[in-house]
């Protein structure tokens, strides 16, 4: 097994470095107090491709494969966690259903906008009585007069204020249960589809997290995406792709952590020592490097395998479930070298250890982590 970058993806790792410490890494702290969106940086990032990381460069897309992907949110999440969230809702859920469930007139339409920024895409599956058990979806969507009128709401979607494309997924025949489930495309400004609350979160805020409701929402037949009563299937595949990209976003976050403790270590000085010089730091340091890389390759290698066409249901949860719990106890450790100074916000560790934690909860718990992967240790 190669486990060596090649020369472009070195190259692409030190683009997208660049790129977040001189148009990112200034204002982390502002957009975090203010919740700022940070529209202009997603605009920018849309430009340098990282918005179509994953699709085919006849589309708008910078044609790259998931390894690719998760080196540019690795390297957004080092300094932003927020910004890497955007980019990764953007691409992995909403351009992504529809890449991989639209049809040609579909894709032609939506991924070159969504894949080089000109529109900013969101992707909802959550319902207030809906999370984990997303097959108790309550939002219908009725064929009625030959369109489809879609009534309900959604919460926890990622960009929902900031999105001019949605993908929704709404009940066409609660008798088909999971397989009752449809997907269908919005755009921003149509009659009944409207954004709710805007939540206030504990992390990552400067992304935008809120509602989506629709009410007598008429939408014509070509907005279905997908088969009809496949939505919910097509999004499971989807979310084989996402969790990779969560993991590398837990990653990123660890790295941040970590590089923070090892350089404050090595300043801070106790008992007339550079604290970096005692064991029990060493150690704190030790772990947290050599978990950040074993998680690097688990996801990487998840990564390498999607990219051959291989199904990664068991890969990506892996990644994503052993990628966040890591990163939380990165952060943790990190904190605790800062002292009490990890508890202020002068100190970026503050806001990793803030971040960290919805990578144990978006796009699937670490409880249903563990139970997909045991479904599929189960069938082999």
């Amino acid at each position: 097994m190669d486990f060596e970058f090649s020369a472009e993806q070195i190259q692409l790792r030190k683009l997208v470095r660049d790129f977040a410490e001189k148009e990112i890494r200034p204002h982390v702290l502002e957009w975090d107090e203010t919740q700022t969106f940070p529209l202009e940086v997603v605009k920018t990032a849309g430009d340098m491709g990282l918005l179509g990381a994953i699709f085919p460069e006849d589309l708008g897309g910078a044609g790259y494969g998931y390894i690719e992907y998760s080196i540019i949110i690795e390297e957004l999440a080092r300094v932003d966690p927020s910004v890497a969230l955007i980019v990764a809702a953007h691409n992995s859920l909403c351009t992504n259903h529809i890449y991989l469930a639209g049809n040609d007139e579909q894709r032609q339409k939506y991924i070159p906008k969504l894949a080089t920024g000109e529109w900013i895409g969101c992707w909802s599956l959550t319902e207030p009585e809906a999370g984990s058990d997303a097959a108790g979806t309550r939002s219908t969507a009725v064929l009625k007069d030959g369109e489809w009128v879609l009534n309900g709401g959604k919460t926890f979607t990622t960009n929902a204020h900031y999105a001019d494309v949605c993908v929704a997924m709404a009940v066409t025949d609660r008798s088909a249960s999971q397989h009752g489930i449809s997907a269908f495309i919005l755009e921003k400004g149509i009659p009944g589809f409207t954004v709710g609350k805007k939540e206030n979160k504990l992390g990552m805020r400067a992304s935008a997290t809120g509602e989506v409701l629709f009410s007598q929402c008429r939408l014509p037949p070509s907005q279905l995406l997908g088969k009809q009563g496949e939505g919910f299937v097509d999004s499971l595949r989807i979310l084989d792709g996402g969790r990779i990209s969560i993991a590398a976003l837990a990653i990123g976050i660890a790295q941040g952590a970590y590089e923070q403790a090892l350089g404050y270590a090595k300043h801070r000085r106790q008992f007339g020592r550079f604290i970096s010089e005692f064991q029990a730091i060493q150690d704190k340091l030790a772990n947290m490097a050599t978990s950040i890389e074993a998680a690097r390759w688990l996801t990487y290698s998840a990564g390498s395998k999607k990219d051959s066409g291989k199904r990664v249901t068991k890969e990506s949860a892996m990644a994503k479930l052993f990628a966040s719990e890591m990163a939380v106890q990165v952060a943790d450790q990190a904190l605790q070298v800062h002292g009490g100074y990890g508890f202020i916000k002068d100190y970026p560790v503050e806001k990793f250890y803030r971040d960290v934690k919805l990578c144990t909860i978006g796009e699937g718990t670490s409880e249903i982590q563990r139970l997909v992967i045991a479904r599929q240790l189960l069938k082999e």
